[in-house]
């Protein structure tokens, strides 16, 4: 099972630009599915972006669609977010996932109990 570790999370200013990357340990990380999902304060964690395990398919939130990229490079075991025009309300803790079930077959991982293993996060605050 993979070990999945955030980085890249901090300050920025709204319509700004922010890519948070997620580290994978072990050797088998081209068989996962991965996500991204999103908690804000007082909320619900919410499915924000997945992408299968060659990078060929990816899905989106109606909320980031065309702003935010998931993208992962399986030479370095990494999954990306390019976060752009960022906005107030995308203030919240990102978290990756990782999903080893069916790998081969794309479907939107949209549900976090969709995926077995999780990052301990990272913090994304948007100024107004």
């Amino acid at each position: 099972q993979v070990q999945l570790v955030e980085s890249g999370g901090g300050l920025a200013q709204a319509g700004g630009s922010l890519r948070l990357s997620c580290a994978a340990s072990g050797r088998t990380f081209s068989s996962y599915a991965m996500g991204w999902f999103r908690q804000a304060p007082g909320k619900e964690r919410e499915f924000v972006a997945a992408i299968n395990w060659s990078g060929s398919n990816t899905y989106y939130a109606d909320s980031v669609k065309g702003r935010f990229t998931i993208s992962r490079d399986n030479a370095k075991n990494t999954v990306s977010l390019q976060m752009n025009s960022l906005k107030p309300e995308d203030t919240a803790v990102y978290y990756c996932a990782a999903d080893s079930s069916l790998p081969y077959v794309f479907y939107p991982r949209v549900k976090d109990s969709e995926y077995e293993v999780w990052g301990q996060g990272t913090q994304v605050t948007v100024s107004s």
